[in-house]
């Protein structure tokens, strides 16, 4: 059974349905004999009988031919061949020319575009003999994007390099798998661009929980197998000539996205929590990239349309599209909503050597647990960051003095720049997969903290600080490395400490002594209401306790640090 995530469970009476799939997976092929110049020069051998031709004019040659013979076989059976330039977005390109017939299978459109690939530089020893190096950079040559209809897999795409040894790239879908399997079992689904938007969502997550396991190794190396060298390499080898030199490809993971989705029973629910939960997170958790997509159509109160069809497919989306990301490196998180209600998290790994567990086929099942346990870590960030709490007593308590060891440790005074900028800078951390390390939390704080202080702010003063959050257990260390992240309570407080200084008692008490002596604003939000109400409060409270305030009077914030929440 999947884990569950903090997100998922405290909104589950909300929620209609939830599952789990494997998006984009991108598969790198590649011949071993074509990596290195002396394997290379033997499978020439194999396949010409000698090594006596191998120079750079015959490895042009086979390239010219490649070229020829797609072109050749384009215009012969109808199929469009287009150039592209390096900008084109060549997936939406090719959706347009998607075949209407559902029966169809084969090959239906090919691309040529530019991209960096091996290609082999022959020169020629004292003794007559070929010498073989890498090109260095890699050149930019011509590469072919096949792109096919699948039985099983449904669009599909190769892309291969026009020069020997012929690296590929194949990319497929995890959802059109899925979505094939559901419609020959008869399950009720709506699908919307790579993301089911409706149906029985169980029956949905069950199908694509086999992806994980490890017979997916076996169906991705059999689709790549099954189109590869019958409709990508027979223009550069025939099929005989693939089996004299023994041509084989051995297949690696590049890339893989894999995404946790949840069913909204309505939609105007989601668009509430969702953008509740945005204006929360992203100041506290340090999102860069936050942008709309406005839709067509208001989200429903009700789900109106109550069918179960076999299968629906919308092909644009009519809501609006809120995308809220942050970047790891080569690692991705992406929160956002789809459809009229569907929330969905997205765990990618844009180079899959990030994940740290090998790139080779065989460990697909290891790549696949490491992103769903990125994506579950995400969302309990996130949650724990929306619905913040500071339990009876805390403020209290984290200034209190603790022991690591024999050694004793003042407490967390978060009224201190420096312990807050700490405390910052610990929530911008919170969602990275792989936690941080001491100089990581260092680089994070220097900023924030006053251009004097910067530079005697080092990795020392981070450990220090570090261990006194860690001895309140607003921290943790990964086991077996020298990483650490923030324990779900520990955001928890700190987002609510946080906001309750920067929301609540700082724009209050800003307010507190100047009451608004002119007209009051047409049009005022709701939250500048509540903060008019409770200044109005506070300073009748004020009256009551004989304390003066007006305009240049200090009010002392640690008064409320006695308050529990």
């Amino acid at each position: 059974m999947k884990q569950a995530d903090d997100l998922s469970a405290y909104y589950e009476e909300l929620l209609e349905g939830r599952y789990d799939c494997i998006d984009r997976i991108v598969l790198n092929g590649y011949f071993p004999l074509g990596q290195q110049g002396g394997a290379f020069r033997t499978w020439w051998r194999a396949l010409t009988g000698s090594d006596a031709t191998l120079d750079a004019d015959h490895l042009m040659q086979m390239a010219g031919r490649f070229s020829r013979r797609v072109h050749a076989w384009a215009k012969e059976h109808d199929i469009p061949l287009i150039h592209c330039p390096p900008d084109l977005r060549k997936h939406e390109l090719a959706e347009k020319y998607l075949p209407a017939d559902p029966q169809f299978r084969g090959l239906f459109l090919i691309l040529v575009a530019k991209a960096p690939a091996l290609v082999w530089e022959v020169t020629t020893c004292k003794n007559g003999s070929p010498h073989l190096e890498r090109k260095k950079p890699w050149p930019y040559v011509n590469h072919y994007h096949f792109h096919l209809i699948d039985p099983e897999w449904g669009h599909l795409t190769i892309k291969m390099s026009g020069h020997p040894p012929f690296g590929v790239q194949i990319m497929l879908n995890g959802h059109e798998w899925v979505e094939r399997q559901a419609r020959a079992q008869t399950i009720s689904l709506e699908k919307e661009g790579n993301c089911f938007v409706g149906g029985s969502f169980q029956a949905l997550d069950q199908l694509a929980d086999t992806l994980c396991d490890e017979h997916a190794i076996g169906r991705l190396a059999e689709v790549c197998d099954r189109w590869v060298y019958s409709s990508c390499l027979c223009f550069a080898l025939t099929i005989e000539e693939q089996e004299r030199s023994r041509f084989r490809y051995r297949y690696s993971v590049y890339q893989i996205e894999y995404s946790r989705n949840l069913l909204f029973v309505r939609g105007n629910t989601l668009d509430a929590i969702f953008q509740g939960l945005i204006d929360r997170t992203r100041r506290l958790l340090d999102v860069p990239v936050l942008r709309t997509l406005f839709g067509r159509k208001q989200r429903p109160r009700w789900r109106t349309d109550r069918s179960h069809g076999v299968a629906r497919i919308v092909d644009q989306s009519a809501y609006d599209l809120t995308v809220f990301k942050v970047h790891f490196g080569a690692l991705t998180l992406k929160l956002y909503d789809k459809g009229a209600r569907v929330l969905r998290a997205e765990a990618i790994a844009h180079n899959i050597k990030e994940l740290r567990c090998g790139r080779s086929l065989e460990k697909l099942s290891i790549m696949l647990a490491k992103l769903q346990h990125m994506a579950i870590d995400f969302l309990n960030a996130m949650q724990a960051a929306h619905v913040s709490f500071l339990p009876d007593g805390v403020l209290d308590s984290l200034i209190e003095p603790t022991e690591r060891g024999n050694r004793r440790l003042s407490g967390v005074d978060l009224q201190k720049p420096r312990m807050r900028s700490v405390a910052e800078a610990v929530l911008h951390l919170a969602p990275n997969p792989d936690g941080f390390t001491v100089q990581e939390l260092a680089d994070a704080v220097r900023p924030s903290l006053p251009e004097v202080a910067r530079d005697g702010y080092t990795g020392r003063q981070a450990a220090y600080d570090l261990m006194k959050f860690r001895g309140k257990k607003l921290i943790e260390r990964i086991a077996t490395t020298r990483r650490y992240r923030p324990h779900p309570t520990g955001i928890s407080i700190l987002a609510g400490w946080l906001i309750l200084r920067e929301k609540v008692i700082k724009p209050v008490l800003a307010g507190a002594g100047k009451p608004h002596l002119g007209p009051p604003p047409k049009n005022i939000q709701a939250l500048d209401q509540h903060y008019e109400n409770l200044q109005r409060q506070l300073r009748s409270t004020f009256d009551t306790l004989h304390i003066t305030v007006g305009p240049g009077t200090y009010i002392n914030t640690n008064m409320f640090a006695s308050t529990p929440a």
